[in-house]
């Protein structure tokens, strides 16, 4: 198990998390690789531009939080899962679905309340699920979706199989106390899952540093003996160096 901060660069300095320069120690993506990662992000970007102007026209009912900016977090680590591992995310989730594979029409008519969306059309933005994919969510409540990828981890070590489950949640679910119930739990049983926190500076306009008292939130899981990993949010590479680890 571990804890990787997937940080998004802001125009301020961050003073919270000493940073080393890894950028040689990453290893370079092939070719393939490049082109599949910018398929992805693209993927996503155009993806969200057009549910926030759909949004913005009326024809997306309910909330609508959009991934972008976040798009390498999702894609980079997504190219080190196997078939068989699940993720499971907050309300920012519909990068995470198209990088896991969900069919963007699909996504698109839940948004729009269409009866052939993930979710029939009654679960909006925030509640799709793909079993098939290994997409268990979209949650609305925030930080409620790690005590739920924790299960998920147990569920895995219970049936003896080698998936892995990663937990995403932002820097305002890092606040939450059922997150550290939920690292407790996965070091205590030893539990395959991955916690990624994405850090994109704010949690509903409020920033980390007036949130938190400490905003070293890759270090969150060290008093339950969990290694972290601060990484640079905007660069696939490092993302998916980290995620191998």
């Amino acid at each position: 198990m571990a804890v990787a901060d997937a940080q998004k660069k802001s125009s301020r300095a961050d003073t919270a998390a000493p940073e080393t320069d890894t950028a040689a120690a990453v290893p370079p993506l092939t070719q393939e690789q490049e082109l599949s990662a910018y398929r992805q992000m693209l993927l996503i970007r155009r993806f969200e531009e057009k549910a926030g102007q759909m949004y913005g026209m009326g024809l997306i009912g309910g909330f609508c939080h959009l991934y972008i900016g976040q798009e390498a977090v999702v894609v980079g680590m997504q190219m080190t899962l196997k078939d068989g591992d699940e993720v499971i995310t907050g309300y920012r989730d519909h990068g995470h679905m198209l990088a896991c594979g969900m069919d963007p029409k699909g996504v698109m008519a839940e948004l729009t309340g269409r009866q052939h969306g993930y979710s029939k059309g009654k679960g909006g933005s925030m509640h799709m699920f793909s079993v098939e994919k290994g997409f268990f969510g979209g949650h609305g409540i925030v930080g409620a979706q790690v005590p739920l990828g924790t299960g998920l981890a147990f569920a895995n070590k219970y049936r003896g199989n080698d998936h892995v489950s990663v937990t995403y949640f932002g820097d305002g679910a890092a606040n939450q106390g059922q997150v550290y119930e939920s690292f407790n739990m996965a070091k205590l049983w030893m539990l395959p899952v991955i916690y990624v926190i994405e850090n994109n500076q704010y949690g509903m306009g409020t920033s980390v540093q007036r949130a938190s008292a400490t905003t070293h939130l890759y270090m969150r899981g060290s008093a339950h003996d969990i290694p972290g990993e601060h990484v640079d949010g905007m660069d696939v590479r490092a993302v998916k160096a980290a995620g191998e680890k």
